[in-house]
């Protein structure tokens, strides 16, 4: 499982010019699913990023959690974190899980976000759509269990 979140002072998803979700202060998580990936790797994503310490304190150190921070959280599935470009010019996407394992592993996560406390909302699963993102820092981070 592949995660690259951003921390956002303001976030939104739209499918078909509708706004699906929309978030203020958090993270906005592109999670890619790949062959092998099930619940384990959900749930010690959901919990470390619940938990990271990436929300600046008082004193300008990244030293809060989006828990700490009463923050939000969109998930957005995101196959294309298992592109493979090593050959030729069109990225491949062979590493990444089959639509029918990947759709409800990206429900589990967010799930296992909302158990830890961290309000979450998700984009469209297999739908075109349109991520707004404003980056606060930018803060951007590469997670992979």
């Amino acid at each position: 499982m592949r995660v690259l979140i951003q921390r956002v002072s303001r976030a939104s998803v739209k499918v078909d010019s509708q706004t699906i979700s929309s978030i203020g202060k958090g993270l906005l998580i592109l999670l890619g699913v790949g062959h092998g990936d099930g619940e384990e790797q959900a749930r010690f994503l959901a919990e470390k990023i619940a938990n990271l310490r990436i929300f600046e304190d008082e004193q300008g150190k990244t030293n809060l959690s989006v828990l700490d921070v009463k923050g939000e959280a969109i998930v957005v599935s995101q196959f294309t974190l298992y592109a493979d470009t090593r050959k030729g010019r069109r990225p491949s996407f062979t590493d990444a899980a089959l639509p029918e394992i990947a759709e409800p592993l990206v429900d589990r996560f967010a799930e296992f976000l909302r158990r830890h406390g961290v309000p979450t909302q998700t984009g469209q699963f297999g739908a075109h759509m349109e991520v707004e993102i404003h980056n606060d820092g930018p803060v951007t981070i590469w997670l992979e269990k």
